[in-house]
């Protein structure tokens, strides 16, 4: 007998709850007594409050406060030496435009946002810069950044084996700043009990961390306030820090001794996180055959005045190519915007369009096939820490992908391939990214009418996590879906990491299974107890569990349904909590990653230069697969992403008023239906015994990383002008 869903592409669980509007988001609990907040942002990027005065606004009928930094309650972390991160309303200071200087709390939200239309500001101005380029002068390097260190090791002697190489390729590749708008803006409603305790229903990718924030940042203790996501309307990586809302929700609602709902607007989502400007140089140099002598990776990203955020942009080639000289260099530059924020796939999406762009190079400068000289510089382990990997189907992605695409039928020449007016562009490249394991844990509890209730502070922002949670135990105890619950994104709940980096399945999968486990093992205790059940001398590895029943795997006949078992030990629930994490040595032992290898058709005009993507293949190898359908969905959006990543988005600074110009989708552009054909993914079999016990690794980024590449690498073949400048607009095509 083998598992009946795991593996099966199941649809969501929670997908009715969805269409029919039962799943309610951070923004639609109704609450009693609720109020509303609308947030006053700043119109300078940096300087001080000279005056504001909200008189007007306090007066209009129905406003409740206007809190600001002069009148906000004192909280313990302002105090703090080491708080070096931004909160709203701290003090008089502006660090960025957009920045959040009152909060107008009113009976409605109508109301709330007229009366923050009549706050008036007085500003004094200070010089401020948001061009990267006029800073690279004040770069730095963030020493003190460990994931930034660790990526940039350098061995051998680049520089030398770069100057001597038979095939040398350098080159600058950029990428404006980028916005993940999703569907769900950011917001909070904060219920206020009689009590003073608080319940925050929030927009957040972690429910525990947000849970954290409040205890830092107001002093609770850890019964006082309760954060629920049941429903996230995409996140992207947006939500994973505390965005200004919860703050601002919570520190109204603590005053005013009642519920209060913040809700940011889209205009204002365009002035939180982004992923950062990237400016990156490429070295390579190659023997004749097209053998890597040498890799030199210099990256330079912004950050604002208020922190370090790093990102891993450097650290991806020795994990993919076998090199034995490389070079590589992380800095920052401080402008005067908001800090950046993990945008899907970060450092990932920046670093790998850079590289396997520059590889694209190396192989026409060489003469060589693109998909050729990937596999010529094949490495079989990960040449960062040294480590072989837990698990490597590249090659087999490289295979799979080239046959499904017809990779072979490419004329490699240039302009050599034409359909009407239409100038045909085929190119490729390669996809990593981390496949990371944390600590998690589970709670399940079986009643005695065979249902079964699973739960994790985890939480689904659109990936499909309840589905697969709910596969796993469904199989680990032989129940039918509609006979398992899983409840997650509540921070009572057994404690589970954010839900990001692709880790989740990885990570809460082997929580829930293990505590699944521990039922299971309770219960097949009870059912050898069972007279007549045929169990009597049986041992656990002996039986199945199957459609509700414990039964003898060679013999099915024999066995005893879970509910009998239950009334005959007469145990009306077994509840059993576990926590699961990769073992310390073999994290040190081997290196863990999600490959892929995409390959894309472009098509542009002739005349006018435009680009549309024709046809996607995306080979992905990510261990086991739970479910292809919400794997498949993961990867779709992914490549969609990565189409607008090489072609459509760019959020446009101001760099005299200090501000984003693009503050909605009509000005911030993103793929829509015409500009997304053919996606095709691929899921390759891989066998990944050693990152958990269900050798499964994550897809949430995977489809993303290498998109921008393949299509930038197929403009070129397309046209023969690389455009190393992204979005890859008609205007760059032809100039």
């Amino acid at each position: 007998m083998t598992s009946s869903y795991i593996g099966q592409p199941l649809n969501r669980v929670d997908g009715r709850a969805k269409v029919t509007g039962e799943a309610k988001y951070a923004a639609e609990y109704n609450v009693h007594g609720l109020a509303h907040g609308f947030i006053v942002s700043s119109t300078i990027a940096r300087g001080r409050i000279v005056r504001i005065d909200s008189g007007r606004a306090a007066s209009v009928p129905g406003v409740l406060r206007v809190f600001t930094h002069e009148n906000r309650e004192h909280l313990p972390s302002y105090d703090r030496d080491d708080e070096h991160s931004f909160l709203p309303l701290r003090d008089a200071k502006i660090h960025f435009s957009g920045q959040p200087i009152a909060l107008v709390v009113a009976e409605t939200s109508e109301l709330a946002r007229y009366a923050a239309s009549l706050v008036q500001v007085e500003y004094s101005h200070e010089p401020h810069v948001m061009d990267l380029n006029t800073r690279r002068g004040e770069a730095y390097d963030p020493k003190e950044d460990e994931d930034s260190a660790s990526s940039t090791k350098d061995r051998g002697d680049a520089q030398s084996a770069f100057t001597h190489a038979a095939v040398r390729h350098e080159a600058e590749y950029t990428h404006p700043c980028e916005h993940h708008n999703p569907m769900e803006m950011h917001a909070t409603t904060a219920a206020w009990h009689g009590d003073g305790k608080i319940t925050a229903y929030e927009k957040t990718q972690g429910a525990p961390r947000s849970q954290k924030y409040l205890m830092k940042v107001f002093g609770f203790k850890k019964d006082e306030v309760r954060v629920i996501a049941s429903y996230v309307g995409g996140a992207f990586g947006s939500g994973l820090r505390a965005e200004h809302q919860l703050f601002l929700s919570v520190l109204a609602a603590r005053e005013l001794a009642r519920s209060v709902r913040v809700t940011l607007t889209r205009q204002q989502m365009f002035t939180i996180g982004y992923r950062p400007w990237s400016i990156q140089r490429l070295k390579l140099g190659a023997g004749a055959d097209g053998a890597l002598h040498a890799i030199g990776h210099d990256a330079l990203t912004n950050t604002s005045r208020l922190e370090d955020y790093t990102e891993n942009d450097v650290g991806w080639s020795a994990a993919l190519y076998n090199c034995p000289n490389i070079k590589r260099s992380y800095k920052v530059a401080q402008i005067d915007c908001y800090t950046p924020a993990d945008m899907r796939a970060p450092g990932g999406a920046t670093g790998m369009y850079a590289i396997e762009s520059a590889m694209d190079e190396l192989a026409y400068a060489a003469g060589i096939d693109p998909l050729e000289l990937r596999l010529k510089n094949y490495s079989e382990k990960d040449l960062n820490e040294d480590k072989p990997f837990s698990s490597k189907q590249l090659r087999e992605c490289f295979r799979q992908g080239a046959q499904r695409f017809g990779w072979a039928k490419r004329n490699p020449a240039p302009r050599s391939m034409r359909e009407g007016n239409e100038l045909i562009g085929w190119g490729m490249a390669t996809g990593i990214w981390e496949a990371m394991r944390l600590k998690a844990s589970a709670r399940a509890v079986l009643t005695y009418d065979g249902k079964l209730d699973v739960a994790s502070a985890t939480t689904d922002i659109g990936t499909g996590t309840y589905t697969i949670m709910t596969q796993i135990a469904a199989d680990t105890l032989g129940l039918r879906i509609a006979d398992v619950t899983f409840r997650l994104g509540d921070s009572t709940l057994p404690p589970a990491p954010i839900q990001g980096g692709s880790f989740t399945a990885a990570s809460v999968g082997p929580a829930v299974k293990a505590a699944c486990d521990a039922v299971r093992e309770k219960l097949f205790k009870l059912a050898r107890n069972v007279p007549d059940s045929g169990l009597a001398n049986a041992k656990i590895e002996d039986v199945a569990f199957v459609d509700g029943r414990i039964a003898l795997a060679r013999d099915p006949s024999l066995g005893v349904t879970i509910v009998g078992a239950m009334r005959y030990g007469n145990l009306k629930q077994i509840e059993e909590v576990a926590k699961a994490e990769l073992a310390e040595d073999l994290e040190k032992r081997y290196a863990m990653y999600v490959h892929s290898a995409i390959f894309a058709e472009v098509r542009v005009d002739a005349d006018f230069g435009s680009v549309r993507v024709a046809r996607v293949v995306n080979a992905v190898a990510a261990g086991r697969i739970l479910n292809p359908k919400t794997a498949r969905s993961q990867v779709l959006g992914g490549v969609v992403m990565g189409i607008g990543m090489a072609l459509h988005e760019e959020t446009l600074a101001d760099h005299d008023l200090g501000r984003f110009m693009t503050h909605n989708f009509a000005d911030y552009h993103i793929p829509v239906n015409a500009d997304v054909q053919d996606i095709d993914v691929i899921f390759v079999d891989e066998r990944d015994d050693i990152i958990n016990p269900l050798g499964v690794k994550g897809v949430g980024e995977i489809g993303i990383v290498g998109t921008a590449a393949a299509i930038a690498n197929a403009v070129f073949h397309a046209t023969g002008k690389r455009v190393r400048d992204l979005p890859i607009t008609l205007d760059k095509v032809f100039t």
